[in-house]
């Protein structure tokens, strides 16, 4: 009863916590876009006002050729400030939310969302041609650690508060509750289950309210000429999406390898990190100043919606343009990047796969026959799902933001297709996602899948490691040679007092490493950090019970309980436990050795 109890005010609170989380990340997500307009008026139009439309193109300002200097400027307070306070805030932020999940026991320093607001906001204001995406995802997820820091939440609930913060943030600023669900549930979460999923919910409804009530309840683009079809694509268009999806996945590819090999080139030019920002954000600033003296338009300065707007209004249809709009883009997206910039790799995505996506529609309905039905708005918001989905491994997100985006749900069979096919094209070319091959890089590997590992779900003396030796601690070193070889492999000694009590436990490893080292001295070599688990403990508690102490190693009885060696029917450690792929492999390990023992 007193468990259930337990149990039940857990949730209550989880839910209460969410609730608020997504309260203040949806707080959060209204100032980061009222400070992105602010710092974008001053910067190109010499006006303080925090009105900011960023579907609609931004006017000429009073500054000339020197516009182009803009996004330098803004860079250099970027540098600074992430240098100074942050430099988790450098770059588009969600690889660094997976790292701290996986590598950091769920632990996000709360000075990241402050610096990470400040630096995207000024990075998109001024320019540089990244998204909101990313830095709300980290701002989010900052909040969520760092309210279960405060509270002293253990890891599973304060990665649930990560992947709550996240959702919360997405909801709010791009008015897709599910969306921002099935972000943390396929990128961030380690956990999916009630105890997870509710409270990522509760906080990704909580954050859209507050979305809804700042910028109104209408979708992000406006596809109005679309919203009342309801043909269904014909037998031949299906190869058309096919061959579509093919092409985001070279795409896709193409996207991740940009932005990375970017990196690699500016880390390598022989000045400091403020010199690499201004080379790369003069290059930006010159790009965009020639869109504006040749078509009217910055077209790929910041966010980039405007473009997208027009796309969708079908306003843009030029193939030339829009090929070239999609290089444009991709080039200074990886130069704002690859230069030390600070911004989401989301919206960029978006804009390559509307171009894309336009340009071969416009070709397919131009010059094949009988497409000519082919929609060019319909392809371009399929290419923003199939850029999406295909660089970031987020499939089913990919599919379900842009039919929330976009509210037109004709082309939801059409993007299932395009977006399953560009990810197993940029998969078969690339193994790592957008925002893994960072961590791989790093030699932080995620992943895959999140999967029900049965043998977490096992009792602890299904995994025991055995037969465990018991020694003195005044034992000779060549005494300790004569168990190893006649015994063969045993993983553990058991180390004991004078009085039978346990003094620590040693790995034999350890001491095989030192090979023939007379000096080695069991007092000195001995783990005396360890738990005590019951044999019929779940391995997945037990693990849970081992990252709370820091400690490596259970000793398993029965009751849990030990007073002396006698009590101890086996060991469990973390390494064991790591290796355990195969239960069944492991379980007749544990009876060969045991068969072997009492020979």
């Amino acid at each position: 009863m007193k468990r259930l109890l337990a149990t039940h005010e857990l949730t209550l609170q989880m839910a209460l916590l969410s609730i608020v989380l997504g309260l203040l990340c949806g707080i959060g997500a209204v100032i980061f876009r009222g400070m992105i307009g602010l710092i974008h008026n001053i910067a190109f139009l010499g006006e303080f006002s925090l009105q900011y439309d960023a579907n609609a193109h931004t006017a000429a300002g009073p500054w000339g050729a020197w516009v182009i200097l803009v996004p330098v400027i803004g860079g250099m307070l970027v540098v600074y400030i992430v240098k100074r306070f942050a430099p988790e805030a450098k770059g588009h932020g969600v690889p660094e939310v997976i790292d701290a999940i996986h590598y950091k026991r769920s632990v996000i320093r709360p000075i990241v969302a402050l610096a990470k607001a400040i630096a995207s906001a000024i990075t998109i204001g001024t320019g540089g041609a990244v998204g909101r995406e990313g830095p709300i995802i980290q701002i989010g997820s900052a909040m969520g650690s760092s309210m279960g820091q405060w509270l002293r939440l253990p890891e599973w609930q304060r990665s649930t508060l990560i992947g709550g913060g996240a959702a919360a943030g997405i909801a709010a600023t791009f008015n897709t509750p599910v969306g921002g669900l099935l972000f943390a549930v396929e990128l961030l979460l380690p956990e999916t289950s009630a105890r997870t999923l509710i409270p990522v919910i509760l906080a990704a409804g909580a954050g859209t309210l507050v979305g809804e009530l700042a910028f109104g309840n209408v979708p992000s683009f406006d596809v109005t000429p679309l919203a009342s079809s309801t043909e269904l694509p014909m037998i031949g268009d299906y190869f058309a999406f096919i061959l579509f999806g093919l092409l985001l996945g070279v795409a896709s590819t193409l996207y991740i390898k940009a932005i990375y090999k970017s990196e690699d080139l500016f880390s390598r030019i022989p000045v400091n990190d403020y010199g690499r920002h201004a080379i790369g954000m003069v290059l930006v600033g010159l790009v965009m100043y020639a869109f504006m003296t040749q078509t009217g338009h910055y077209y790929i300065q910041g966010v980039g919606y405007a473009t997208i707007q027009d796309i969708l209004s079908g306003v843009l249809t030029n193939p030339w343009l829009l090929v070239l709009l999609f290089g444009a883009k991709l080039f200074a997206t990886s130069l704002t990047l690859g230069s030390g910039g600070s911004g989401g790799v989301f919206s960029p995505g978006l804009f390559l796969g509307a171009t894309l996506g336009a340009a071969f529609g416009v070709a397919i309905s131009t010059y094949v026959p009988g497409f000519s039905h082919l929609e060019v708005s319909s392809m371009a918001m399929i290419g923003m799902a199939g850029i999406f989905g295909g660089s970031t491994g987020a499939v089913v997100t990919a599919i379900v933001m842009i039919f929330e985006m976009t509210r037109d749900y004709h082309v939801i069979l059409p993007l299932m297709i395009v977006v399953s096919i560009a990810y197993g094209v940029r998969r078969h070319f690339l193994r790592d996602s957008l925002y893994t091959h960072k961590l791989t890089r790093r030699g932080h590997y995620i992943p895959d899948s999140i999967q029900s590992n049965l043998c977490m779900l096992r009792q602890v003396s299904d995994l025991l490691e055995t037969p465990v030796l018991r020694a003195d601690d005044s034992i000779a070193f060549a005494d300790l040679r004569e168990i190893a070889r006649q015994n063969g492999h045993i993983p553990h000694l058991l180390v004991t007092g004078k009085n039978g009590g346990i003094k620590g436990v040693l790995s034999m490893e350890r001491h095989k490493r030192h090979g023939t080292d007379d000096e080695f001295y069991i007092q000195e070599n001995i783990d005396t950090n360890y738990i005590t688990v019951k044999e019929d403990d779940l391995v997945f508690d037990v693990v849970t019970q081992l990252r709370a102490a820091a400690a490596d190693i259970a000793l398993v009885s029965y009751d849990g309980k030990v007073k002396n060696a006698g009590d101890v029917l086996g060991i469990v450690s973390l390494n064991n436990i790591a290796k355990s792929s195969s239960l069944t492999a492991h379980i007749l390990r544990r009876q060969s050795l045991r068969a072997k023992f009492k020979q």
